[in-house]
């Protein structure tokens, strides 16, 4: 099996998620080849081929150019399967993608399961099991598809290594209605959880909105700030500008809190690279647990209230 692995550039700078389409491709035992629009003095630690285009000349995105750039290395590769992020970059330009090639797209796949790829549903509290019409196996006897990944669930067993053999890609025709201007940063409303040092974030596990408070004075207690999961903030516990995860913010404080938090992909995502992460849950084999570096076997409501009362005194 080959996978063509779509990476992305951001502002002059080769994103991280790179690496997780490498994770991706390395589960499903495929040999990969990668493609980046980007530029030579950003390249990533890769031990394969590159093809690399320009993006001085082709924009860090155009859908029309870039589109046209992956079929140009659909043709030179013949994958079996053309892999995005679940990105801005990926939600864009995978469909076009895979409407060009008329083939079919999984989007925002978290897991491989015996040859399948599960996705969530109902904002992330279900999963289901997506196969591929003639199976997917390492014969290569399945069908080009069209995926995207989503950011946090795959990673590298180790650093990446490596060192890419580039292919300069090329367009005869660079024409296109579309011009790449730049960015233009969100206006930021309510809190900036970025620049917290200290988070403590709801979750479902708290039970219900009238005890937020409970987990609010624990982030008082700390000099912190209040997070929370999508659940929480779906629900309407508390408002959005709260929340932590790829639907959020992401961040990165030296100490994180989760309370009755356990471990969707997507929260995991947006906060697991703070410093010291401390979860209260009453279940121990919550998926959060897995990258805690203290888990608290406890309920919740009972735990926290005493927890901040030590750290009030």
């Amino acid at each position: 099996m080959k996978a063509l692995l779509i990476g992305e550039y951001r502002q002059g700078k080769l994103l991280d998620t790179t690496y997780e389409l490498l994770a991706f491709a390395d589960r499903l035992g495929a040999e990969s080849a990668l493609l980046l629009v980007g530029n030579q003095s950003q390249l990533p630690k890769y031990d394969g081929r590159l093809y690399l285009a320009d993006a001085a000349k082709y924009g860090e995105y155009n859908p029309d150019l870039h589109k046209k750039l992956v079929l140009q290395a659909v043709e030179r590769e013949n994958p079996d399967c053309i892999v995005f992020v679940h990105s801005s970059y990926g939600w864009d330009l995978a469909p076009r993608v895979a409407a060009a090639l008329k083939v079919g797209q999984v989007s925002e796949i978290v897991a491989l399961n015996e040859g399948a790829f599960e996705v969530n549903v109902c904002n992330a509290k279900l999963r289901r099991t997506v196969t591929p019409a003639r199976g997917l196996a390492p014969s290569g006897a399945c069908p080009l598809l069209v995926l995207t990944i989503q950011a946090g669930a795959f990673t590298l067993a180790g650093e990446p290594q490596g060192t890419p053999q580039v292919e300069p890609l090329e367009l005869s025709q660079a024409d296109s209605g579309i011009e790449f201007v730049g960015y233009e940063a969100a206006e930021q409303k309510g809190v900036d959880l970025t620049r917290a040092e200290v988070i403590v974030s709801a979750g479902r596990g708290v039970g219900k909105k009238d005890n937020v408070p409970v987990i609010a004075a624990l982030a008082s207690a700390l000099g912190g700030e209040l997070g929370a999961s999508r659940p929480v903030v779906d629900a309407g516990w508390i408002d959005h500008s709260h929340q932590v995860g790829t639907t959020g913010q992401t961040v990165s404080p030296k100490l994180y809190v989760a309370c009755g938090i356990s471990g969707a992909i997507q929260h995991l995502a947006g906060m697991k690279k703070a410093d010291f992460i401390v979860a209260i849950n009453k279940d121990k084999d919550a998926p959060i647990g897995e990258i805690a570096d203290v888990l608290v076997v406890a309920d919740v409501m009972q735990f926290v209230p005493a927890f901040t009362a030590k750290c009030a005194r």
